[in-house]
């Protein structure tokens, strides 16, 4: 039996969820919100959880339908042929060389705040982070599910504690009046804030090793996106609370920790950081991994990249992603490519995706769930010209994806 192990709850998965939607952003997103809309930002997140909401009913009725490790390739595929599936997976995994090392590069920050590591010391840091996300790996989901889902509750109860042990309460911020939000800033704040949504895509394809995939997946889905979407509203309160004049955006929290808390409690801090960051790595690897196995299973069946362990997971196309990681890690540390650049064109490859996703459902999904698919549709070719010219990365690695799968594996 070639099957991935069926074992994730609903609380698992919402902690899957959670931990990969909060991952990188939640220490520093709130604040940068802040700094460009002020208490307008309470409102943003609002307004971005409901243009984010139809995405994920998408994402989660095509993952109840069509649960399967290969994720948007393989709607594509269904919705479509297996030519223009290859050449998806295959677009998704370009994300590794920018977004993995700089997801790294961002979870190494968080001990760097503390400490004076030298740029060496950092790197070993960031290997070792992918050696344990490794390990975890070969235990399967559902380990991952239940570490995960302790890192989302350690997250809570930081920003609870936070909102609670300053007087008044950060949940008592006075909202402004809708009447008087600016729209110009909310604008500005909307395009850094969507890139904390980011990780819809990742959870899909661990769709297929949930218990119930027909009753859970879709529930952790959106209880998940709502809960993340709760702490980031909480961290900005706390930001525009107690934090307002901060003018460096991974200073305002600890700022805020040190202020409630003491010094002492930094360490506690950058521990909780790191594991958010790690949380959100962990998933996009383990997808990665899941992607590179449906794939292969399809097109080379004897390769052992479409193999499973004993504990039905795919740890030697985890290797894989791993090994790849390292090698554009040590890539980016030795031609020090800076994390901006990073971020914004792994950013342009997570947008196509969505599209692609989006486009799919049109096709898959049936009466009003196709309507809401096309109005995704075009949120998502917004949110392309949005980004510009760095959106040419991913559609030009699409491209020739594109001619390159069709010389080496011909449709059948």
């Amino acid at each position: 039996m070639n099957e991935l192990k069926k074992e994730l709850s609903l609380l698992q998965g919402i902690g899957l969820l959670a931990t990969s939607l909060l991952g990188t952003g939640v220490f520093a997103v709130p604040a940068i919100v802040a700094q460009i809309a002020g208490q307008d930002g309470l409102w943003a997140w609002s307004i971005l959880l409901i243009l984010v909401f139809p995405i994920a009913i998408i994402f989660a009725e095509l993952g109840k339908h069509y649960p399967n490790a290969g994720g948007v390739a393989y709607f594509i595929s269904k919705a479509f042929n297996p030519h223009l599936g290859r050449v998806t997976s295959w677009s998704f995994l370009s994300v590794i060389p920018f977004g993995l090392p700089a997801s790294l590069y961002i979870a190494t920050g968080f001990f760097s705040s503390l400490l004076e590591l030298s740029p060496v010391a950092e790197l070993l840091i960031q290997i070792i982070t992918l050696l344990l996300i490794w390990v975890l790996g070969l235990f399967g989901a559902g380990a991952s599910g239940w570490i995960q889902s302790i890192i989302a509750l350690l997250i809570i109860a930081l920003v609870m504690a936070i909102c609670f042990s300053s007087s008044p309460s950060v949940l008592t911020v006075e909202w402004p009046n809708i009447t008087d939000v600016k729209i110009m800033p909310i604008i500005s704040a909307l395009a850094v804030m969507f890139w904390c949504f980011v990780g819809l895509e990742a959870f899909v394809h661990l769709s297929t090793e949930f218990k119930r995939p027909e009753k859970d997946f879709a529930k952790a889905l959106i209880l998940g996106l709502i809960l993340a979407g709760f702490v980031y509203w909480a961290c900005t309160a706390a930001v525009i609370f107690l934090a307002p004049n901060s003018t460096i955006a991974t200073a305002a929290l600890p700022q805020i920790i040190e202020t409630l808390f003491g010094k002492q409690a930094l360490w506690i801090f950058c521990l909780i950081g790191y594991l958010a960051c790690f949380a959100s790595i962990n998933i996009y690897c383990q997808s990665f991994a899941r992607l590179v196995w449906a794939q292969a299973e399809i097109d080379y069946p004897s390769s052992p990249f479409a193999k499973l362990s004993r504990r039905y997971t795919p740890v030697n196309a985890l290797s894989l992603v791993v090994l790849l990681s390292l090698f554009f890690l040590l890539l980016i540390y030795f031609f020090t490519i800076p994390l901006n650049s990073m971020l914004e064109y792994a950013n342009g490859v997570f947008v196509l995706i969505y599209l692609l996703a989006m486009i799919s459902a049109i096709k898959l999904l049936q009466a009003k769930l196709r309507i809401l698919a096309i109005v995704c549709t075009l949120i998502c070719i917004g949110l392309l010209f949005v980004i510009g010219y760095k959106s040419l990365y991913a559609i030009g690695i699409f491209i020739l994806f594109w001619l390159v799968a069709k010389k080496v594996i011909p449709n059948k």
